[in-house]
């Protein structure tokens, strides 16, 4: 492998991008980034990395960004806010293998998600099953980073709590231990796969360094705020009305239903008889919840 690679890294204005983007500068190597907008990528051309402009939808744009590259991080944007969202996810599948295959690239490494490998019954993540659908059919080394549930998901639950005094949960039964992982060791996990060599399609599960149940932050952020914060189921009845207003379609709105399901069921989950690599990040779940509680 040449020191004078050069690795194209998506989503940089996401949290997975960004922390993969910094963790191959901080280790010296050459990066360029692409962003929708010009003015996003000045931060980045200031830390020095290249900087393209392209959307996952503009074939032409994306060859560009991916010519003269070695590997590339890929994070397809879900849009959340169409109703048109699973076909559009199709559609920028099929243009991020086609300027792949173009360009040549000697390997990718693409966020993808736990449950991935189940053919229905996902909701949300039936893109990131698009996504790896296409790339493998590039033929080129690529690597599909199936991340657990986002710590960061939480969010705007953990806000309520700290209004409310009582942390709602999407995540049933409130004792029952998720695989969670912060958006920031997936970017460094995401940045050290792209610096290997591997052949075909190799897929690699992520989580953290340990499960945690709701009942656990709520536990965690009574300690953190000195007051009882008691965790409540949302029932799955209102849903749709809780997250209603928040920008999603209709049909992102019945995808995440599905999605969240598929989680509490069991159906969405790490197989662990399954003979795939799993590596665990290092951030605990109480640093993502203290830095969430405090913005």
């Amino acid at each position: 492998m040449s020191a004078n690679e050069l690795y194209v890294v998506t989503g940089v204005t996401g949290r997975t991008g960004s922390a993969a983007a910094k963790t191959l500068l901080d280790a010296g190597k050459r990066v360029r980034v692409v962003v929708r907008d010009e003015p996003k990528g000045e931060v980045w051309a200031a830390l020095g990395a290249d900087v393209a402009v392209a959307d996952f939808s503009d074939f032409a744009a994306l060859c560009k960004a991916f010519s003269g590259a070695d590997g590339a991080y890929i994070v397809s944007p879900p849009q959340y806010s169409s109703e048109h969202l699973f076909s559009q996810a199709g559609a920028m599948a099929r243009s991020i293998a086609k300027a792949a295959k173009l360009a040549n690239l000697s390997r990718l490494v693409v966020l993808s998600s736990i449950g991935a490998e189940q053919p229905e019954g996902t909701g949300w993540i039936a893109m990131n099953r698009m996504l790896e659908e296409s790339l493998s059919d590039t033929r080129l080394p690529v690597t599909f980073l199936r991340a657990a549930y986002f710590m960061e998901n939480w969010a705007p639950l953990v806000k309520m709590a700290v209004r409310q005094r009582q942390l709602p949960s999407f995540l049933s039964p409130l004792n029952q231990e998720f695989p969670m992982i912060a958006a920031a060791d997936i970017g460094r996990m995401a940045a050290e796969a792209l610096c290997e060599n591997w052949d075909g399609v190799r897929v690699i599960d992520l989580e953290g360094p340990a499960r945690y149940s709701p009942n656990d932050i709520a536990e965690h952020l009574s300690l953190t705020l000195g007051e009882a914060i008691s965790p409540c189921s949302i029932p799955e009845s209102d849903w749709a009305q809780s997250i209603a207003g928040r920008g999603f379609s209709s049909a992102a709105i019945c995808g995440f239903i599905e999605m969240t399901q598929g989680i509490n069921t069991g159906h969405i989950a790490f197989d662990d008889l399954l003979s795939v690599e799993r590596r665990q990040g290092t951030i605990t779940l109480d640093v993502v919840m203290d830095t969430l509680a405090a913005g």
